[in-house]
């Protein structure tokens, strides 16, 4: 049974600790991956654990509609911390919710039809998400899809000037394509999408799943290129792996923003969760530590005889000239560290933001052993 979803790995894991995870045999593994960021304060953190277990005790669930303590304390933090005047939050259960809601509210508030994505994007699997997700694999079982999605090159300031038009509802974009193969955006790149779209009305979608909560070394990826959007998504590890995504939104958006509800938006042992996150995300100055951490580990992995390393903060790839599944599977058997694929030749390091040089060093010297072996 299982697999439908997704293929399973050949370890079977028992508990976590910090950067750690222990198989059954209680063997120890360096994860490196967190499960695609979704442990950004590391696994098992006693202060969310805490969190969660009070609540499960005094409240398991009650619908949004009902105010809770827990649901209120995730709406003032995220406001605390969201960009300048993008502090409307609607709470939902994961990333492609977030992005899916983020798609309908522009549309609502432009009154455009029109979504301009990048190539190498990707947004998420529901139909909305899907149509601005790039790589045919996963959109063409599922087409038709939405018809006015227009695709640009990743990067390309001309391209995406030229894309947007007094048709287009958003421009979505990630600050820092994940799946596509960690490819950082420009400032330039990411200033002319906003340029595009406040000349034609339209709305300036982030999709900061992947790259927000300190990830790159800011709280938030567009915070360093100085670009505030419309709109701004959540997820992964806003309730350290707790199913709980969120849209940001500015005003303008929230108050042409048409009818839109989720059961399970803001439940309270989520929330918790959430709201325990961001505190230790803001207590610890994790954001920092993803910033010179993450600096000193691609210093460090530019040592190696690899294509290419790229990234910002805590969200590194790296491209082998060997497919980067070998890798992945010589990292996990031999050496006890998981990390990510990001296409067929990157490798995607995105560790909890409790990472140390000293944890960069360890996955450094295992690539360095597998490459040497493969000479």
């Amino acid at each position: 049974m299982g697999g439908f979803v997704y293929s399973q790995k050949p370890i079977s894991l028992a508990r976590g600790e910090d950067v750690y995870l222990y198989d059954e045999e209680d063997t120890q593994f360096l994860d490196a991956g967190a499960s695609y960021a979704c442990t950004p304060v590391g696994h098992c953190h006693p202060q969310v654990v805490e969190a969660v277990q009070q609540q499960v005790s005094d409240l398991l669930f009650v619908q949004a509609s009902y105010p809770t303590e827990a649901q209120d304390s995730v709406y003032e933090k995220l406001d605390a911390v969201a960009p300048a005047d993008v502090d409307n939050v609607w709470l939902c259960n994961s990333g492609t919710e977030a992005n899916e809601a983020a798609l309908k509210f522009a549309r609502s508030a432009t009154g455009g039809t029109k979504i301009v994505a990048a190539k190498k994007a990707f947004h998420g699997r529901t139909m909305g998400a899907l149509s601005a997700t790039w790589k045919p694999k996963y959109r063409k079982p599922y087409e038709p899809l939405l018809a006015d999605v227009e695709f640009v090159d990743y990067g390309d300031a001309d391209a995406i000037a030229a894309a947007v038009d007094d048709d287009t509802a958003a421009v979505i974009l990630e600050p820092v394509q994940g799946e596509g193969g960690v490819n950082p955006g420009t400032v330039e790149f990411l200033q002319a999408a906003r340029e595009a779209t406040e000349d034609h009305g339209a709305a300036l979608v982030f999709d900061e799943v992947q790259t927000g909560l300190g990830r790159t070394g800011t709280f938030w990826a567009c915070e360093a290129a100085g670009v505030t959007p419309d709109i701004l998504t959540s997820a992964k590890g806003l309730a350290s792996g707790l199913p709980m995504g969120a849209t940001l939104c500015a005003d303008w958006i929230a108050d042409g923003a048409a009818s839109h509800g989720s059961t399970f938006s803001g439940g309270p042992v989520v929330s918790a969760a959430a709201a325990a996150t961001l505190d230790v995300l803001v207590e610890a100055d994790l954001p920092t530590n993803a910033a010179e951490v993450g600096d000193y580990f691609v210093e460090q992995l530019a040592e190696l005889p690899v294509n290419d390393v790229r990234g910002k903060g805590l969200m590194v790839g790296v491209e082998v000239g060997r497919g980067a599944n070998a890798m992945l599977r010589d990292l996990a058997l031999s050496h006890q560290i998981l990390a990510l694929p990001a296409g067929r030749r990157v490798v995607r390091f995105l560790p909890p933001l409790t990472f140390t040089k000293s944890h960069a060093d360890a996955v450094v010297d295992a690539m360095a052993d597998i490459l040497e072996e493969d000479a």
